[in-house]
């Protein structure tokens, strides 16, 4: 009906709509989001900005571990 009334302002709108229209609507059908996925991301970026100035590549690595596996793998209950 928009694009029947010739509006302009909403051809960015209508044009990302048809871009992602299978995706969009394959949200509403199953009701998966990527949100543990930006978590994770966000995460990650917390760490890397803690760590600013690491030069060993191998403690970062361990940072990211005990991070998102907790200290559980020590004895440690937190």
């Amino acid at each position: 009906r928009v694009s029947n009334r010739k509006l302009t302002c909403f051809n960015r709108f209508l044009g990302t709509l048809s871009t992602h229209f299978e995706e969009i609507t394959n949200y509403f059908v199953g009701r998966h989001s990527s949100g543990f996925v930006e978590g994770l991301n966000n995460k990650l970026k917390v760490i890397k900005r803690r760590c600013y100035g690491m030069t060993n590549l191998k403690h970062l690595y361990q940072r990211v571990y005990l991070d998102l596996n907790g200290y559980r793998d020590f004895g440690v209950v937190c």
